[in-house]
């Protein structure tokens, strides 16, 4: 690496061989990112396939639920891609000269971090057998990266409570780096050194921009995050964008070369409302000590009907408490929408009423875990029950089939909202919506006013 001394490459090296051993913007206001794909290596078999999302859907959800605190603009347009993992992505470009990579896009965390190094160690990291080689950054190879000091302002957004001992503020003989980062995910964890970097985005170059350089990672997808969370240290807010939005590709172009756009708006534009767009105010965050659910984008889900019919929820469901129980988070890392027991339950048990003429297929819900799964061999045109969601202000989201509906081989389809099987007071939100339901939604995170936005149309 070519930082700004020989010393400062020297100890980033030891610092590295150690640990593997163990806003500035332009004055452009839209700037718009591919959301990038992977690879095609999917599961050969439906049931496993299904099983493997929903089980990394479940996995995630206890972790949004229950999660583990670390230890102590303009615009801009990406492509963006779906994976066969369950996941979106975006290419992302950082270093001098620039090293592209790609990240899976995720609004329920914060950091922004890459594999890191020639000798990054992912533990039970292949989505699937024989999954192409990791892609990793090499900070040797960019003489933009730089250890972030433990003074360093950047420093304290990924340590809250960050302590420099033996450092003054001021003092230029100070040479303690800011502490390691440890990050626990749904699946897994991933540890390394934070960095300052330059990103490059199609409209801007970014200086000195926190990123973490992860050297060690398990159960992670094959590729780094990028954190679109409310945090600090996301994406949005580094580069102070005012709002950013999306358009999920259908799960039927799954790793294929097809993209959609990731938009990051600051400026004037920022102020407009989107034509066509339904807003839905967003929810106060919980504020409870050790519990990262600031992180989270909390939205006010009111009621959900079935077929028409109004399922029965208990209110208590539906809105955060003072504990951060309860309430309902838009989350792009969540493949299935989960539900609390005492929410899917009654959803579940209406939509089975209004279909019991139809044939249960009990052996593919014990394979996949999902539930109501039918067989509709013989049936030309399957119908299913509409499913909205309506939300506080008015905003209604009638769910399209296939955001709810998923073919687990041959004739069978399931239900693709699940339970989350947990107790039944638990902390965290009740419902996590899932990227599965937002396919071909054009959906809008409003950080200025406030507010969440959706409307259904084609993104390929």
């Amino acid at each position: 690496m070519a930082s700004s001394s020989s010393s400062s490459s020297s100890s980033l090296l030891l610092f590295l061989s150690l640990l593997l051993l163990l806003p500035y913007i332009t004055s452009s206001n839209i700037i718009t990112i591919p959301i990038s794909h992977l690879p095609k290596n999917p599961h050969p078999d439906p049931y496993q396939h299904l099983s493997y999302l929903a089980n990394s859907s479940l996995k995630r959800a206890r972790h949004l639920k229950n999660p583990q605190s670390t230890p102590p603009h303009t615009n801009t347009k990406t492509p963006l891609f779906s994976n066969s993992y369950g996941g979106y992505s975006i290419p992302l470009s950082f270093g001098t000269p620039p090293q592209t990579l790609p990240f899976t896009m995720d609004t329920g965390s914060d950091l922004i971090w890459f594999p890191c190094s020639k000798n990054y160690q992912c533990i039970n990291c292949s989505t699937y057998p024989n999954t192409a080689k990791i892609k990793s950054f090499i900070p040797n190879l960019s003489s933009s990266s730089k250890l972030l000091a433990c003074l360093n302002p950047k420093c304290a957004l990924l340590h809250q409570k960050i302590q420099c001992p033996d450092c003054k503020l001021g003092s230029k003989n100070c040479t303690r780096g800011c502490p390691l980062y440890i990050i626990v995910y749904g699946s897994g964890t991933t540890s390394g050194i934070p960095l300052s970097e330059t990103l490059h985005l199609p409209t801007q170059r970014v200086p000195d921009f926190l990123v973490g350089c992860s050297v060690r990672s398990t159960h992670q997808p094959a590729v780094g995050i990028a954190g679109l969370g409310r945090g600090p240290a996301s994406l949005p807010a580094q580069l102070a964008v005012k709002k950013f939005s999306y358009c999920l590709l259908s799960r039927l172009f799954d790793d294929t070369n097809k993209s959609s756009s990731l938009v990051l708006v600051g400026g004037k534009d920022s102020v407009k409302k989107t034509k066509g767009v339904s807003y839905t105010p967003f929810v106060k965050n919980p504020e409870v000590p050790n519990k990262p659910f600031s992180t989270y984008y909390y939205v006010g889900l009111r009621r959900i009907n079935v077929g028409g019919q109004r399922v029965k929820i208990p209110y208590r469901y539906l809105r955060p408490d003072k504990n951060g129980s309860g309430g309902t988070i838009v989350d792009s890392g969540t493949t299935f929408t989960l539900m609390a027991p005492e929410v899917f339950e009654p959803v579940a048990g209406e939509l089975e009423k209004q279909m019991k003429g139809y044939k249960r297929a009990e052996e593919a819900e014990t394979l996949t875990t999902l539930r109501p799964c039918y067989n509709f061999s013989g049936i030309e045109t399957p119908e299913f029950p509409n499913v909205t969601f309506h939300f506080k202000g008015g905003a209604e989201m009638a769910l399209p089939l296939e955001n709810y509906v998923v073919r687990a081989g041959g004739k069978v389809l399931c239900f693709t909202i699940q339970s989350d099987n947990g107790p039944i007071i638990s902390s965290g939100p009740s419902i996590i919506l899932g990227s599965s339901q937002m396919q071909n939604y054009h959906v809008e995170y409003d950080l200025q006013n406030e507010r969440f936005g959706f409307k259904q149309q084609e993104c390929n």
